[in-house]
């Protein structure tokens, strides 16, 4: 099993494997002790709300609906609308986790929409295209 450890601000990835378990090395673990209690000062005003997230583009387009398979950025934008497109062509790319995927046409059609913009950040199953 693979996991990610944050330690004093650095990630690293762990990789576990799956055996007879066996003591290497025994510690007492030391707590931080507990800070002093701070004066008590006036209550302080409300904080502002929050912003809320930003609403995943609508679709308009008549079509089929290409989705991102992955949360991720997207990179470039290689359609237009009204666009003819066949089997396989890219329509995006789209950068995630360092990687840059190519989002591909999965049938020939027209670009009824192009839901997304360069810079655009999609979560999985966003649409990004619409192919009608």
């Amino acid at each position: 099993m693979k996991y990610k450890v944050t330690l004093n601000g650095r990630t690293y990835e762990v990789e576990v494997e799956a055996t007879e378990a066996m003591l290497l090395s025994e510690y007492d673990s030391i707590a931080p002790a507990p800070a002093a209690a701070a004066p008590v000062a006036a209550p302080a005003a409300a904080p502002a709300a929050a912003p809320a997230p930003a609403a995943a583009p609508v679709v308009t387009g008549a079509g089929e609906a290409v989705n991102a398979p992955m949360p991720g950025t997207i990179l470039k934008v290689n359609v237009t609308q009204g666009q003819a497109v066949k089997e396989g062509d890219v329509l995006c790319v789209l950068e995630a986790m360092k990687m840059e995927n190519e989002i591909m046409a999965p049938k020939a059609g027209t670009v009824t929409q192009v839901v997304v913009a360069k810079g655009s950040s999609v979560n999985t199953g966003d649409a990004l295209v619409v192919i009608g």
